[in-house]
């Protein structure tokens, strides 16, 4: 049973009014990748009365003003990707398609959709209760960050927003927490996982610089970004302050992590996997093709690549489900009419950190200074595929069940650490779970820009590249590694693009088909070094591409257009 969006499904549920309602920039696709739809189905198990709204018209009041105004919050999100980024390119172009809206037309999302969406909120309800962000949008603006489209350090989303509260990363306990708070009449300013807007500093909490001062000060906004990045934790983080005027953004420490029994119960909540017919009527929504029939296995990423933001809204430690939870999930698709034996994807945002993590960690916190898998593999992180392999096998002798791909990337240098079980799991997927091809993403091949993404060398490369084709020749089957690269990335210059061509004709024996030009996204090391044009870890002066037509450029000398 989908939550409801219509006042016909109100009507049908004797509800007069509606405890929560979310409001997202996706169609309502009713699946455990979409975090509205965890989010409100987490809510109403707890008992709360829950109502969509999707992709709002932002020209009337029809949309907003359908299920009428919530007794406890409004949840407010962009969608499952950055409203800047599913609108335009890394060169500033208008994309024409969004996988996430019915019919597959750009034209349902408004730029910086969370700030679009509480504004259209109150134009039709004046004085309304709580607006709660939520989501990746808001998550990774909730301090000062640099945006990449308007060329500038913005204040704290809170503030443009005008909103009551923000949840931060997956939010699952925030959000149940705040919603007991809501309805006992109770404060909430010290929620885990939650930001608010204050008069005054929080005296236990660090003070990172002013908003006034990382926005004239590149020094001052490295300072601020480093502080902000150790303290995401649950278990080592303290809680953040950050003047803006005469206000004060207050960032509580992160909820906990869920513990894998209650990681289990979220993805038992009985998702439908489709889009709600409302919206289905609209159009076929591209995204439910991919996400349909997978099944995710763990959260959070020990990678910490410096463009991406997953350690920032997951988490860099690892947790993953039971097996038992995993094949009861599978079990549960093949009952579903749609299914045709095929599991499209098993894994997270790297398939092989599936089962193990650095007990240390698990214990006390990340470390400070110090990370998991770069510039090598940290001997604390025992690397085991034994159990991902055990759950292959296990998914593969389901009934019903005629393959089982691992669409993830996978991570080849954690494969390498793995003297146990690595080749193992390399002839497993060979053998078993790939079709064609396995996706590798090694970014780039010059050793300095790989020092500036947090990635590994050329050796581990080039040894993986050898594993593999020995194990698919092995395997007797035709099949081919696909290679994910990024030009433009800071310190990139056209010569280093001359040179991974070269490479990759040399060495990897292709015309690489994956690639991308870089886009500084809010609160990843990469973009902090695109703005600052320096190296925040040595200070150090720092090429960086800026003009759009030479970022092209680098890309087309890939021979990609």
């Amino acid at each position: 049973m989908f939550l409801p969006t219509t006042r016909q499904e109100l009507d049908e549920l004797s509800w007069d009014r509606l405890d929560v309602l979310l409001v997202t920039g996706d169609s309502y696709i009713d699946s455990p990748f979409i975090g509205i739809a965890i989010i409100g189905r987490l809510l109403a198990q707890a008992g709360y009365r829950v109502g969509v709204i999707a992709q709002p018209d932002m020209t009337s009041a029809t949309d907003i003003t359908r299920l009428g105004e919530p007794t406890l919050f409004w949840g407010v999100s962009a969608g499952s990707i950055d409203s800047m980024v599913a609108n335009y390119t890394a060169t500033r172009k208008r994309r024409k398609q969004d996988d996430y809206t019915p019919g597959g037309v750009n034209d349902r999302r408004p730029d910086r959709a969370v700030i679009a969406y509480c504004n259209l909120i109150r134009r039709y309800f004046k004085d309304t209760r709580p607006l709660v962000l939520g989501g990746i949008e808001a998550s990774l603006r909730r301090v000062a960050h640099y945006d990449f489209w308007s060329d500038k350090i913005r204040r704290s989303i809170l503030f443009d927003a005008k909103a009551d509260a923000l949840l931060y990363g997956m939010a699952e306990r925030s959000v149940i927490e705040l919603a007991e708070r809501l309805k006992a009449g109770r404060d909430f300013d010290d929620v885990r996982g939650l930001c608010y807007i204050a008069r005054e500093r929080r005296a236990d909490y660090l003070v990172l610089p002013s908003y006034e001062d990382v926005a004239q000060d590149k020094q001052a906004f490295i300072k601020m970004f480093h502080t902000f990045y150790r303290n995401n934790d649950p278990l080592t983080a303290q809680g953040l302050c950050q003047q803006h005027g005469a206000r004060y953004l207050v960032q509580n420490p992160p909820a906990p992590y869920l513990a894998q029994g209650e990681l289990d119960a979220v993805y038992a909540l009985g998702f439908e996997r489709d889009v709600h017919p409302f919206y289905r009527a609209q159009g076929e929504v591209r995204a439910l093709d991919t996400i349909k029939f997978s099944i995710a296995t763990h959260r959070g990423c020990y990678g910490e690549c410096n463009f991406c933001a997953i350690a920032v809204h997951e988490g860099r430690t690892v947790r993953w489900r039971s097996q038992a939870s995993i094949l009861a999930e599978a079990r549960h698709l093949t009952t579903h009419p749609d299914f045709k034996g095929y599991i499209l994807d098993v894994g997270g945002p790297t398939a092989n950190m599936y089962g193990y993590e650095c007990q240390k960690k698990l214990a006390h916190g990340v470390c400070d200074g110090r990370r998991c898998a770069y510039p090598e593999i940290c001997p604390q992180l025992k690397v085991d595929h034994a159990p991902q392999i055990e759950l292959l096998q296990a998914l593969r002798r389901l009934e019903g069940v005629k393959k089982v791909f691992v669409a993830s990337g996978i991570r080849y240098d954690l494969l390498l650490a793995d003297q146990a079980h690595g080749g193992a799991y390399l002839t497993e997927v060979v053998g078993h779970h790939v079709s064609g091809q396995m996706k590798i993403a090694p970014e780039h091949t010059q050793e300095h820009l790989l020092h500036r993404m947090g990635k590994p060398g050329q050796a581990p490369l080039l040894a993986f590249r050898e594993l593999f084709y020995k194990a698919t020749q092995a395997a007797g089957k035709p099949q081919f590694l696909t290679y994910y690269l990024i030009a433009a990335h800071p310190g990139c210059t056209e010569g280093d693009m001359v040179q991974l061509r070269a490479f990759a004709s040399r060495e990897l024996k292709i015309n690489p088909e994956q690639v991308q030009v870089f886009t500084p996204t809010p609160s990843t090391y990469s973009s902090l070094m695109y703005y600052t044009e320096l190296d925040p870890f040595t200070g150090e002066p720092l090429f960086v591409e800026k003009d759009l037509a030479r970022k092209e450029r680098q890309k087309r000398i890939m021979g990609k257009k």
